[in-house]
């Protein structure tokens, strides 16, 4: 089983290199939508990301009280200084929560319609390990998306 300091060393890795693709492309292009067929702009995948890591930590591991709009996930634009402070926010609070999961115990609630019936809807580790899944497909997501931003320069 991974520990506790590894999940976070390679969660850290995922959300510091989106923070930083952000940072790199600024608030214009961090807010540009690729030309590709339902491509998001990079700040709509962060926010994605850091809306997975709430829920599904802070929800479905730790049992917190978590209001998510999904649906805003994927219309979000803004600052993206305002976006990288609230990812290091996220990286606190993945910290506490992470410090009261049992990774054999059932989830607090009901993982998502998609997840009911899988083995990863059954444990806290199973939802640990879609949310670094999910990081770590996003981040290769956003590489490649500020990759055909930066060549529209």
């Amino acid at each position: 089983m991974i520990s506790e300091e590894e999940y976070l060393y390679f969660a850290d890795r995922a959300l510091d290199g989106m923070a930083g693709i952000l940072r790199d492309l600024g608030d214009d292009l961090a807010n540009q939508r690729p030309d590709l067929p339902g491509a998001n702009p990079p700040y709509v995948i962060l926010t994605h990301c850091l809306g997975v890591v709430n829920y599904w930590v802070g929800r479905l591991v730790a049992g917190r009280e978590v209001v998510r709009d999904r649906d805003a996930e994927f219309t979000a634009a803004g600052p993206v200084e305002d976006l990288v402070a609230r990812t290091e926010a996220a990286k606190l609070q993945l910290r506490e929560d992470l410090a009261r999961a049992d990774p054999r115990a059932p989830l607090h609630a009901e993982p998502p319609p998609g997840y009911v019936n899988t083995k990863a809807g059954l444990t806290q580790a199973g939802a640990l390990q879609h949310v670094y899944e999910e990081l770590a497909q996003h981040h290769g997501q956003l590489e490649v998306t500020r990759d055909i931003l930066l060549t529209r320069e």
